[in-house]
């Protein structure tokens, strides 16, 4: 009888999601109102930044729960790649913002504009607040990829705010504004590193990339050396989702009787040593050498 092996996929990973998405979007609408109040460009620029951050946390949370959906005969994996996907969005979104923020930023130092230094200290307080309560939040739990992108864009409002906050205090105290874009411009450089290191991550788990914390050779030569075992070829490493590490190779054995005790052997080291649960080993006898009868000749 057929069983289908069903991957199930934490919960809490989309509460937190959903709980920083409410957040965001309620604090997006206030610095949008105090913005318009207060005629404050900078404060309605963060709002905007802040509800775009909003539809990347609204991607993963769609992400998180499409992935709890159970493994079918169509997707015998699970959807897990779901929240890789969205982590790539989300990364290529940032960028893109980040592309955003470079140009107003520039437009911003070539003709600079009439700021309320203290409605931007304000309400930046309350914002890098809410921000670090949401950091603090995602950041403590587990982690994938999905998680990350989400983290990236809180990341980056909590630099925002911390910018706004300091350039509304350099306004306050000297009037000069071109402190605005000069720090955007040093957030996006630190947000930068993150975002293309997120993009690549998780492209690799797309194209089935050995994971960048693995070593092909190394396992393979860890396989070899387990007892019992000859050598070892077609092996292949790749990531399934960004909870999930999958292995297959043959494994050529110095007798084919001893293959369930390497099998045990193997798969217990795969797990403990490099966190690789999902393995597929097809066991091979020592190709047989044959030696040519006296008095023959070699075939050509």
């Amino acid at each position: 009888m057929y069983e289908h092996d069903h991957h199930s996929h934490d919960r809490g990973p989309g509460r937190r999601l959903g709980w920083a998405l409410g957040l965001t979007l309620a604090f997006a609408g206030v610095e949008a109102i105090a913005g318009g109040w207060a005629g404050s460009l900078a404060l309605l620029s963060d709002a905007g930044h802040m509800l775009t951050d909003s539809s990347g946390l609204a991607l993963a949370v769609l992400a998180a729960w499409f992935a709890r959906r159970p493994a079918d005969a169509g997707h015998s994996w699970g959807h897990g790649r779901a929240e890789t996907l969205a982590a790539f969005a989300n990364a290529l979104l940032m960028l893109i913002l980040i592309a955003g923020i470079v140009w107003g930023a520039a437009r911003r130092l070539q003709s600079p504009v009439v700021i309320q230094g203290d409605v931007v200290f304000g309400v930046a307080l309350v914002g890098l607040v809410i921000n670090l309560v949401i950091l603090y939040t995602l950041s403590h739990g587990p982690q994938n990829l999905n998680i990350r992108g989400a983290v990236l864009h809180v990341m980056g409002d909590t630099l925002g705010s911390v910018a706004a906050l300091a350039s509304g205090a350099v306004i306050v105290l000297t009037g000069w504004t071109p402190i605005d874009p000069i720090l955007s411009l040093v957030i996006c450089g630190l947000i930068l590193t993150s975002g293309v290191r997120l993009m690549r991550d998780s492209v690799n788990v797309v194209m089935e990339g050995v994971p960048a914390h693995l070593k092909l050779e190394d396992i393979g030569r860890a396989i070899a050396r387990t007892p019992g075992v000859v050598g070892v070829h077609d092996l292949h490493i790749w990531q399934v989702h960004s909870d999930q590490i999958a292995l297959s190779a043959h494994v050529v054995l110095r007798h084919m009787d001893d293959w369930l005790r390497v099998l045990q052997r193997l798969r217990d080291a795969l797990a403990r040593d490099y966190g690789i649960q999902h393995v597929t080993l097809q066991p091979e006898p020592v190709p047989e050498v044959k030696v040519p009868l006296p008095g023959k000749s070699r075939p050509a």
